[in-house]
C-alpha cells in the first residue's frame, strides 16, 4: 500500500475510507494532497475488495481549499501554474470517473476545490451548521478548478450562478433543502458515522449491478466535463496570473475589503 503524507487509507471489510489528516493546515488543497488524493482514488478504484469509499477529514473543517503559497507561487511563476492546472485537471477527472459509490462525510466547512470534489459523490452528510462555499471569485479567480461544472449539475443554472458568481456560503441545511447534501448529522461527530453506514449499505448490495449504474451516472458528469472543464480550467489559469490575485490573499491576511485593478 502507498504510504501518504497528507491523507490516510484505511480498510473496513468492503468499505474504504479516505481520511484528509492535516487539520494543522485545515487539509488545505496544496500539490501534496492533490496529488495524493488521486492516487489513492486509483489504488482504490483497482482494489476487488473494495466495494464502496468514504471520504472524510480531521479537524473542525472539512476543508479550506486552495492552499494560499500555491496560489503565490502560480501567481508569480507561469510553469508552476501550469503544473498545478495539470495536476487539479488530473484530480477533478478521477472523481469524476470514479466507478464505485463514493460518500462524502463534511463534518464542518468545506471550500473551493474541496467543495467542487464532495459534489461529485454519490452521496453527502454534513451538519445543518456546516458550510459550502466556492469563494474563487473573492479570491480573483474563475471558478474553473471543477465548481463550473459541479455546482450546475446539482442545482438549478440560475442557482449555482449565484453561489459561483457571489462566492457566497450556503449552510448545510440550505444546501440539504437544495438537494446537494443527502443526509444532514446532528452533529459533526456523527457525520462520519452516517456516512460510513451509507457507504456499507451500499457496498452490501450486488456490486455489479451498483458500480455500471455508477460508470452509467458518471457519463451525464462527463459530458458536462466535455463540454465546460477544460475551457474552465485554462481560464482560471489566466485568472491566477492577475495581480487582484495577490492583493486578494493580502486583503484576507489583512482582514480588509480588497483593492482590485482587474489586471
Amino acid at each position: 500500500m502507498t504510504a501518504y503524507a497528507a491523507l490516510t487509507l484505511s480498510h473496513s471489510e468492503s468499505v474504504a475510507e479516505i481520511q484528509l489528516s492535516r487539520p494543522d493546515v485545515v487539509n488545505r488543497f496544496d500539490s501534496t494532497l492533490t496529488r495524493e488524493l488521486r492516487t489513492a482514488l486509483l489504488e482504490l478504484r483497482d482494489d476487488p475488495a473494495v466495494l464502496a469509499v468514504v471520504l472524510s477529514s480531521t479537524g473542525k473543517h472539512f476543508s479550506a481549499g486552495g492552499d494560499f503559497k500555491s496560489m503565490l507561487a502560480a501567481n508569480a511563476d507561469h510553469n508552476v501554474l501550469m503544473r498545478q492546472v495539470d495536476e487539479g485537471r488530473d484530480l477533478f477527472r478521477a472523481f469524476a470517473d470514479f466507478p464505485k459509490p463514493l460518500v462524502v462525510a463534511v463534518q464542518g466547512d468545506v471550500f473551493g476545490l474541496g467543495a467542487s470534489l464532495v459534489l461529485t459523490a454519490d452521496a453527502v452528510v454534513a451538519t445543518a451548521s456546516g458550510r459550502i462555499v466556492d469563494p474563487h471569485v473573492r479570491m480573483g479567480l474563475v471558478a474553473g478548478d471543477g465548481g463550473a461544472v459541479s455546482w450546475p449539475v446539482n442545482l438549478p443554472f440560475i442557482r449555482a450562478k449565484r453561489q459561483l458568481l457571489w462566492g457566497e456560503p450556503l449552510t448545510g441545511k440550505q444546501a440539504h433543502e437544495l438537494g446537494i447534501v443527502t443526509e444532514l448529522a446532528d452533529s459533526a461527530e456523527q457525520v462520519r458515522l452516517v456516512a460510513l453506514d451509507l457507504a456499507a449499505r451500499v457496498a452490501a448490495l450486488p456490486p455489479v449491478a451498483v458500480q455500471l449504474t455508477k460508470r452509467t451516472l458518471n457519463k451525464y458528469l462527463h459530458s458536462r466535463i466535455d463540454d465546460v472543464f477544460d475551457a474552465g480550467m485554462y481560464l482560471e489559469a489566466i485568472s491566477a496570473r492577475t495581480s487582484d490575485v495577490a492583493e486578494a490573499v493580502s486583503a484576507f491576511k489583512e482582514k480588509r475589503e480588497g483593492r482590485w485593478t482587474g489586471a
